[in-house]
């Protein structure tokens, strides 16, 4: 069955505008799902279940064809989620001072019974970084809503080196990605 209405099951504006570069029209529902990553889970699963946990989780209709999304920052291991404080945002900058980190998101759409899923794994190479620009940075605010503690559109760019993998993966989607499971669910 045809997709009648695309639901982005995010609340994401860079999600939203990454998808909008699609030229599609889309419906914004955030899904309600438990973030947690469990115990033994690597954070390459949890970000590949948590897709598929939100692509699947709104009540839709069987025309309705759901995206959602999922992304980490993983440095050696460990996840790098949002920031819950000034402190905690400043300690990660620090942590990614001079290093290279991977931007890992797992993508899934519903539609009617099929699951399509995929999974973006982005390397990112952080410059060194004084505490000064760090603190300056974290002083934006810019920080506080992001993974990682940084935003890769935004005054992050300035700590950048390079990346190895998709731009927009390190944004929360990866066009690329996403416009591939869109087609092959028939909304492209």
């Amino acid at each position: 069955m045809p997709c009648r209405r695309l639901i982005l099951a995010s609340s994401s504006p860079r999600r939203a505008r990454i998808l909008a570069t699609l030229g599609l029209k889309f419906e914004i529902r955030p899904a309600d799902v438990d973030e947690s990553i469990h115990p033994g889970e690597t954070p390459l699963a949890a970000v590949r279940r948590l897709a598929k946990s939100k692509a699947t989780a709104l009540h839709r209709s069987p025309s309705d064809c759901v995206i959602a999304a999922d992304t980490v920052v993983v440095l050696n291991s460990r996840v790098l989620g949002k920031p819950a404080n000034r402190a905690e945002a400043l300690s990660m900058l620090k942590d990614l001072s001079g290093r290279t980190h991977t931007v890992a998101t797992g993508v899934a759409v519903a539609s009617g019974r099929n699951l399509a899923s995929a999974l973006d794994l982005t390397e990112v190479r952080f410059r060194r970084m004084t505490e000064s620009e760090i603190a300056a940075y974290v002083g934006t605010g810019e920080p506080m809503d992001k993974a990682g503690a940084y935003h890769v559109e935004g005054g992050g760019a300035a700590f950048i080196e390079w990346i190895r993998g998709s731009p927009s993966n390190v944004a929360g989607l990866s066009v690329t990605t996403a416009r591939r499971l869109l087609k092959r669910v028939g909304v492209l």
